[in-house]
């Protein structure tokens, strides 16, 4: 019998009870003390309790990425220290990361997730580290892009006309994010990362594959039940939309924040019904929303900056502005925390980049801040992050 169920017997049963004995009735006279005491405030729902105690950061969270590998490595104390020593307060620690593997042994019992669990990382070392230096612990689960269980299942993928399983330039895979088996497959591995003390689950590639919109329709693949709803964007949004609807539900008894990383032009240029995501309405489902904001990955000529990535006060300033005004428009807007940007892009070329240091960090921190966003998180995947940043701002 579920608790709800029977807390509601027993007090239809202690009324019961009390109407026969008004009624005259000799049912039962143990004492004249209620058969039941109801508190006054009663608990809203039952909580899982990991036994993790580590508190959301009171000035907000100011973290780092760092990989799986990373963190079940020696340089992994090496961050421990940084993160100390620095100011910061949180680390973003792969559970499942790009290619699909499970970086942790998790209790999984889906065949593809066993197979794919590596134990590059020990879940109670990590958890004793996070909870003995206060740092808070966020769990990123990389979704729908996935080599793995597209390599076992192609029917959870998307297949071009010859029979064999889409992959995009880089030769990775996507699974399907109309598939509610696709969703099912990472909310096992989102509850058991909760289960282990993570006090936020984030997850990453929460979309369709970029530029869907111009080779989808060449793709064979199951619709599932957005079949026939609406056009096929209105279709793809309304999937993601609901995906990060159905783990925030899923997560609730578990007492996480949900939070998911998003393209920073969702929120300037509208819904990006190409790969599934708007803004607003993921906003809408979650405690916390990430914008990949990186100036080096905004196209030359946006904001009206012939290089963004050389002019990061500038690009930083001018997306906030713009995401703080759809945030403003939701009833109950989520914390924004978004990505910033420790790594050079010198893959940009000559006179399109510059060299990040302590300056261009500070520079983005700061640009957040003046317009009222105190909480981010840094990104570098080789983990090899800027020593000595203000990370306070001025």
């Amino acid at each position: 019998m579920r608790m709800k169920s029977l807390l509601a017997f027993i007090i239809l049963f202690a009324v019961s009870a009390a109407s026969a004995g008004k009624a005259g009735a000799d049912v039962l006279d143990i004492n004249e003390a209620p058969v039941l005491s109801v508190p006054e405030e009663m608990p809203g729902a039952f909580v899982y309790d990991s036994g993790v105690e580590i508190p959301y950061p009171d000035d907000g969270v100011k973290g780092i990425y760092v990989s799986g590998y990373i963190a079940g490595s020696q340089r992994m104390d090496e961050l421990i220290h940084y993160v100390n020593d620095s100011g910061l307060n949180s680390m973003v620690i792969d559970v499942k990361e790009d290619m699909g593997d499970i970086m942790m042994d998790l209790p999984l019992e889906h065949e593809v997730a066993v197979e794919n669990t590596h134990a590059f990382v020990d879940p109670e070392t990590v958890m004793a580290q996070m909870e003995e230096n206060e740092i808070y612990p966020i769990a990123r689960i990389v979704v729908f892009k996935d080599s793995r269980l597209a390599g076992a299942a192609p029917e959870l993928s998307f297949q071009n006309p010859d029979g064999t399983t889409w992959q995009n330039g880089r030769g990775e895979n996507f699974v399907n994010p109309f598939l509610e088996e696709v969703w099912e497959y990472n909310m096992e591995i989102a509850v058991e990362a909760a289960k282990l003390g993570f006090k936020e689950i984030q997850f990453d590639y929460v979309r369709f594959p970029e530029g869907f919109e111009f080779y989808g329709e060449s793709l064979d693949y199951d619709l599932g039940q957005y079949d026939g709803e609406g056009d096929a964007g209105e279709q793809r949004v309304d999937a993601v939309t609901d995906f990060v609807e159905y783990a925030y539900d899923e997560l609730e008894p578990y007492g996480v924040d949900v939070s998911v990383d998003i393209f920073g032009y969702a929120a300037t240029h509208g819904p990006a019904e190409g790969i599934g995501q708007d803004f607003s309405r993921i906003s809408e489902e979650v405690d916390v929303i990430s914008s990949m904001i990186y100036p080096s990955h905004w196209g030359p000529g946006s904001f009206g900056i012939d290089a963004p990535d050389t002019e990061p006060y500038e690009v930083i300033d001018q997306y906030i502005q713009a995401e703080n005004e759809v945030l403003d428009a939701l009833e109950d807007p989520p914390i924004s925390r978004p990505w910033l940007q420790d790594f050079t892009a010198s893959y940009l070329g000559a006179g399109n980049y510059v060299d990040y240091g302590i300056e261009q960090i500070e520079a983005q921190i700061q640009a957040l801040k003046d317009n009222g966003v105190d909480e981010f998180l840094l990104w570098d995947a080789s983990n090899q992050y800027t020593r000595g940043v203000n990370y306070h701002g001025e």
